[in-house]
């Protein structure tokens, strides 16, 4: 069910109201929109975020610009608050019209708690606002795609991944598995998800990893619970396919890098 949730915005002063709301690990809130932009950020935590397929993870250094409109699941990966900050189309002055992640300082971070007093003086509101859509910087991170396929044996396959992204049997082993040739499901893999079985074993696996990698695990542990041999190989998969590294991603650091299309397309 998707339902519209308002966050209400007061009348003839300010553009952003900021809510909070607790969220257990695991708990994810049904698919939503806003008539206005949201801003969704966690001061501890870490947050995902899906619009269809795209899917973000947010630890406290990102949040995720959301337009609005845009229907999409919020939830966490271990407990977290999700404070949403919610920006009149008209007031605030931003556009993007794509979910844009940002990075999230210091800064923004006091002033986010600043705006969710209650009694701010107008003249302070307005100063502090201005001074929060100065700060959001977008991050060139791409959103790591995993497509649901809808026929039914790809599904059993995808799902048989999903719930074990370690799993390192053959697309061979996974045809056999539910009873089609290597040949049939290597085409229902692209004609249902647009990808090959490879490229989207890999993306599947770069997701799973990137809540542990935000909740501090090590790269070594993460990419061992996601099925890569070694470190290297899963960093080198992850600059391939999100154009820079697992820290620049999750921490905003500006370096990035094109990712490879080809891989991309799955060719």
């Amino acid at each position: 069910m998707i339902e519209s949730a308002t966050g209400a915005v007061p009348p003839g002063i300010g553009a952003i109201v900021v809510g909070n709301f607790p969220l257990a690990a695991g708990q994810w809130i049904e698919a939503h929109s806003h008539p206005q932009h949201q801003l969704a950020w966690t001061r501890r935590g870490v947050l995902s975020v899906a619009v269809d397929d795209a899917y973000w993870v947010l630890p406290p250094t990102r949040a995720l610009w959301l337009p609005a409109g845009v229907v999409h699941r919020t939830g966490a990966t271990r407990d977290a608050v999700l404070c949403s900050l919610y920006l009149e189309p008209d007031r605030c002055g931003l556009d993007w019209t794509e979910p844009t992640p940002v990075g999230v300082d210091g800064l923004l971070a006091h002033l986010i708690a600043y705006l969710s007093r209650d009694g701010l003086a107008d003249d302070a509101r307005l100063r502090a606002e201005a001074v929060v859509l100065d700060l959001l910087r977008p991050l060139p991170a791409m959103p790591i795609d995993v497509p649901r396929p809808v026929d039914a044996r790809v599904s059993a396959v995808a799902d048989a991944l999903l719930a074990d992204p370690a799993d390192r049997r053959s697309l061979e082993a996974h045809a056999r598995a539910v009873g089609v040739s290597r040949r049939t499901l290597t085409r229902l893999f692209v004609h249902d998800t647009g990808m090959s079985f490879d490229r989207w074993r890999t993306h599947m696996r770069l997701r799973a990893a990137l809540p542990l990698l935000a909740e501090g695990q090590s790269v070594s542990r993460a990419a061992r619970a996601v099925g890569y041999a070694t470190p290297s190989a899963f960093l080198a998969a992850f600059r391939r396919t999100v154009g820079t590294s697992p820290g620049r991603y999750l921490h905003g650091d500006a370096e990035f890098e094109a990712p490879d299309t080809n891989a991309i397309r799955g060719s």
